[in-house]
């Protein structure tokens, strides 16, 4: 499966079919997030990349709870048609180049050491998942298009979840990170 969960033991991604996960803890779970959280903000264009930024906000541990977050890649609405599902895997691909990079991590006030481990392995995960018809149209857990994150948090300039939350994942942290 491609499902990526963080914190505890409960949280791990892994990728569909393919049986491979990524397990983080909580602390990597935010690692994680954060320097996908900058990469993601910086390069929505279209409708789908702001639902793929909000279901990106929806895994903030600070809000849902500790050990509470992850996902399969199978519960993303990759698309109708091939050229969908392709463009959208590309743009997944994109922002986690971006964040490979160290893209903005000098606005993160740590070192996150481990992040490029992550990072790789969830690159490698989406490179070999195939979105296919068999994908569930629900969406799963994924927004729909009314449900993209448009908002921008100003002081952090990252795409929120607002307005289910008063702020963005940098805002919501217990560390209180300033921008």
């Amino acid at each position: 499966m491609g499902n990526v969960f963080g914190g505890g033991a409960a949280n791990r991604l892994e990728p569909g079919s393919g049986g491979d996960s990524l397990s983080l803890s909580n602390g990597g779970t935010d690692v994680f997030l954060d320097v996908l959280t900058l990469s993601v903000s910086d390069v929505a264009h279209d409708a789908w990349d702001y639902r793929f930024a909000a279901f990106l906000t929806l895994q903030d541990q600070n809000v849902m709870g500790r050990g509470a977050v992850g996902f399969d890649l199978e519960e993303i609405d990759w698309g109708a048609t091939p050229a969908a599902r392709a463009r959208a895997k590309d743009f997944v691909v994109r922002v986690v180049d971006l964040a490979l990079r160290r893209h903005r991590w000098d606005e993160l006030g740590y070192e996150p050491p481990f992040a490029e481990g992550y990072l790789r392995r969830f690159r490698a995960m989406v490179e070999a998942f195939e979105p296919s018809d068999a994908v569930r149209r629900d969406g799963g857990g994924f927004p729909g298009p009314g449900e993209a994150a448009v908002a921008s948090c100003v002081p952090h300039r990252v795409l929120s979840a607002l307005p289910y939350w008063d702020g963005c994942r940098f805002c919501q942290s217990a560390a209180g990170q300033e921008p």
